[in-house]
C-alpha cells in the first residue's frame, strides 16, 4: 500500500530542497522525520510537513488497517522545478541586473515494507 502528498510552489530553489530529500529518500518515515525535524535547513521544514502529511494519507486510505511507523518507508522523493520569478535589481551607471526567484514542486510517496 503507498500513498502521495505534494506540495507545489515553494519558495525555495529546487537545488537547495534537493540536498533535503536526497538524504530521505529509501529511509524509513521514522528516522526521516527525525532528521528533517532537527536540520538546520530551511527546507527541511516544508519536507517535514510534506512527509507528515504523505503518512496521513496512506492511515485515511485505509482506515481498517492499523500501520506502525515503524513499517512506513520512503519510496519515492522528488523535486521538480517550479515557475520562476524575474525581478530587476537596480545596478550601477543605469543598469539593471536580472534576479530570478526559483520555486519548486515537493513530490514524496510512503509504501509500507511487504
Amino acid at each position: 500500500m503507498e500513498a502521495k502528498s505534494t506540495h507545489k510552489y515553494i519558495s525555495s530553489s529546487p537545488r537547495k530542497m534537493r540536498l533535503v530529500i536526497d538524504t530521505i529518500r529509501g529511509e524509513s518515515v521514522e528516522k526521516a522525520i527525525e532528521f528533517l525535524h532537527f536540520s538546520p535547513k530551511h527546507a527541511s521544514k516544508y519536507a517535514e510537513k510534506v512527509l507528515r502529511s504523505a503518512v496521513s494519507n496512506l492511515y485515511n486510505k485505509d482506515e481498517d488497517t492499523k500501520y506502525e511507523p515503524s513499517d512506513l518507508y520512503v519510496k519515492e522523493a522528488y523535486v521538480n522545478q517550479g515557475p520562476t520569478l524575474k525581478r530587476m535589481l537596480p545596478a550601477p551607471m543605469g543598469r539593471a541586473y536580472r534576479v530570478r526567484k526559483r520555486s519548486n514542486h515537493l513530490t514524496i510517496v510512503v509504501a509500507t515494507k511487504d
